[in-house]
């Protein structure tokens, strides 16, 4: 359009352009789409509607203005609206006549947060990202109205864009001359206000770089629409403001920063009740969905979607399937109560140094429809679950942390270790809650979690000790311990035969060859196989259900040897493995053999962390603090002491007490003493007087 063109057409001409498109425009059903959603406004009491931008594309006037002018043409739809409005619901139309506007949905320029610069400045685009903070809403003004002091004479004044607020001069009365103002915030007008920070979604981060993010204000009823860790579609206007500079007065900084005022807010993935996009890495066309139906009927797809995992490591076969059972995951069951079973699977890695173990949690975020991976030396309990800032406006917003961000989806912990306590106990309530609360700076929230945690971490003392039990290889709290479905100890013991296949296989991967496995599956299709297994929720068959119940019964029966063995939390565990795996293989139902293997690898792990190295029997005491073996020797140890102490406290002599101890048969003389010098530690028992011992 030359600039001649452009200024004949008037506003009021453009505004009667788009009042005629919403008024003709008919959808492919015959319908009168936007007069329909004119006429619901009322009965809504909305205040704006909603334009697809492809439904423009025949509309070249009005499409070439959202390029060039975009303020211009969406004031002219705001206009026509209200105009529609006037003919049908004149009081209405009189009550709202300034907060009219029109949403845009589906526009067709996406651009990534790095292509936001000086070049886009007044221009319309969409933008993907993830919402990482919030602010609380407050009121802007739209009018102010001020009263001279002097002769009570109201002025009013216009804030169009932008914070600073202009106070009037000279009063509107010619015959006065008073130069002081005083609001009145009654009379004038405000509108709601919030600030959110938009940054790169970690999929489309490229590696190595810091994600971008860029300040986006949003008004009126798009307030608190999205929360942090809301993935989303945002329309708006890139807007610059100046920055303010230390040591630069105000209004002579040269630097500017970049803002985008929000049009229109969609969901990626979606969200109930609301306007959504698809994810890219979610989204499956039909081509891509023949090919994961064909793999999923192909007969060896369980042992070839292993093999894709990480293939540039050699074995782990077992940790392979189970990282790939945690990213599927299981289906999370609200009950009719209001709470809802988790659906989500934990595991924990240890073992020695150099087992490939930071590499597989590296490999899961990268191929897991939605991962991110941090590692424990620099995360904080603020950086995993949530934190409140005070924004440079003096705002206090809520940032949200890894978890939250991950919510459905998976986050690996590597150097699980090595995180302060404090910082690690923030995720208890994750585990098992699936939600992460704060109550910080007056704000008080809980946030969505329902996370995956896949957690690696170091024995304490370099290499794991097979005499020592898991929790005294491992420093971890024991209440944390537990909350993993499944715990693997990954140990480096030298055989020739497999030392042999793990040299060859790092050597080839140095070759030019690399590795080429017919089996291997691509890795995006195995992203989006993943991605398209989720979706289902398959429901137990009867012989699945008798299984695990015949499982848990022997299990619990053991209880005649003194041993627990398995917990109720362990039967979730239990269904949680045999859902994940029958989505997996995208079976509608859950059949025995995936309760068997789900059982097979809740046992490899107590053979493997849950045996008891004293007795060297299976005792899930051990991971639950003290073996069963420990608690009972302790309670026989304080039974012979309080036996010899009688009632009247007196004071046992070691020789004595040792003699005891041997009588029980359970303890050896050497290891009567050892035990007696580990009370003393533990301060469970003091020494009275040299070589005499009581209880406390």
């Amino acid at each position: 359009m030359s600039s001649a063109q452009k200024s004949t057409f008037t506003d009021s001409a453009l505004s009667d352009k788009v009042k005629e498109f919403l008024t003709r425009f008919k959808d492919k059903n015959g319908e009168y789409k936007y007069v329909d959603a004119i006429d619901q406004m009322m009965p809504k009491n909305a205040k704006h509607i909603i334009v697809d931008y492809n439904d423009l594309v025949t509309e070249i006037e009005i499409e070439r203005m959202f390029h060039e002018n975009p303020d211009r043409i969406l004031d002219a739809f705001s206009r026509a609206i209200k105009e529609a409005l006037q003919t049908r619901f004149p009081d209405y139309a009189e009550k709202i006549k300034d907060e009219v506007r029109v949403r845009i949905v589906n526009y067709p320029s996406e651009r990534s947060l790095r292509q936001i610069n000086a070049e886009t400045i007044g221009a319309i685009t969409s933008v993907s990202g993830m919402v990482v903070r919030a602010s609380e809403v407050k009121p802007l003004a739209k009018e102010l109205t001020f009263d001279c002091t002097e002769c009570d004479t109201p002025t009013k004044v216009v804030q169009i864009k932008g914070m600073d607020v202009k106070i009037p001069v000279v009063c509107d009365n010619p015959n006065c001359k008073g130069r002081e103002f005083e609001l009145k915030p009654e009379a004038s007008k405000f509108i709601d206000f919030q600030i959110m920070r938009l940054q790169e979604l970690p999929e489309d981060l490229p590696p190595g770089q810091l994600p971008h993010y860029i300040d986006v204000t949003i008004r009126q009823d798009l307030v608190d629409n999205a929360r942090p860790g809301d993935r989303i579609v945002l329309t708006g206007i890139v807007r610059v403001e100046q920055e303010s500079v230390t040591g630069v007065t105000r209004g002579h900084s040269g630097l500017y920063r970049l803002r985008i005022e929000g049009n229109n807010i969609e969901f990626l993935g979606g969200r109930a009740g609301k306007t959504s996009r698809k994810i890219e890495r979610e989204e499956i066309s039909p081509e891509e969905e023949k090919m994961i139906k064909a793999l999923a009927a192909s007969p060896d797809v369980y042992q070839r979607l292993v093999d894709s995992f990480a293939p540039h490591i050699q074995g782990q076969s077992l940790i392979k399937e189970a990282i790939l059972l945690l990213i599927v995951g299981s289906n999370q069951r609200p009950l009719g109560d209001g709470s809802k079973i988790r659906g989500d699977i934990n595991v924990f890695l240890v073992g020695d140094p150099g087992t490939a173990k930071s590499e597989m949690l590296k490999f899961c975020s990268r191929i897991a429809p939605r991962g991110l991976y941090t590692s424990g030396r620099g995360s904080t309990a603020a950086g995993l679950t949530a934190a409140v800032v005070r924004d440079k406006t003096g705002i206090m917003m809520l940032e949200a942390g890894a978890v939250v961000l991950g919510d459905q989806g998976l986050v690996s912990i590597d150097e699980f270790d090595k995180m302060k306590p404090e910082d690690r106990s923030a995720l208890h309530e994750v585990m098992e809650q699936q939600s992460a609360s704060i109550a910080k700076g007056g704000i008080v929230a809980t946030l969505n979690a329902r996370t995956s945690i896949l957690a690696a971490a170091n024995p304490m003392y370099g290499k794991y000790d097979p005499f020592k039990n898991i929790t005294e290889n491992v420093n971890l709290p024991i209440p944390l311990l537990t909350r993993f479905d499944l715990i693997f100890v990954v140990r480096d013991i030298p055989t020739k035969e497999r030392d042999e296949k793990i040299a060859r296989h790092i050597i080839q991967l140095h070759t030019p060859e690399g590795t080429n496995k017919k089996s291997v599956v691509d890795v995006d299709l195995l992203t989006k196989y993943l991605a398209y297994a989720k979706r289902g929720s398959p429901d137990l068959t009867k012989e699945a259900e008798e299984k695990i119940l015949d499982y848990y019964m022997q299990m619990r029966n053991v209880e005649s040897e003194e041993m627990i063995t398995v917990t109720p939390r362990q039967l979730e565990g239990i269904i949680r493995l045999s859902t994940a795996r029958a989505r997996l293989l995208m079976k509608d139902k859950v059949e025995e053999e995936d309760a068997e293997r789900a059982i097979f690898l809740i046992q490899s792990m107590l053979q493997d962390a849950g045996v008891d190295v004293n007795t060297g029997k299976v005792d899930l005491g051990v991971l639950q603090g003290k073996p069963r073996s420990e608690v009972s020797k302790m309670q026989l140890f304080m039974d012979v002491l309080k036996g010899l102490e009688g009632d009247n406290k007196v004071a046992v002599e070691e020789k004595v007490f040792v003699k005891e101890l041997e009588k029980t048969e359970k303890f050896t003389e050497e290891e009567a003493r050892n035990y007696i010098r580990r009370m003393l530690r533990e301060a469970s028992i003091y020494e009275s007087k040299p070589g005499h011992y009581n209880r406390v």
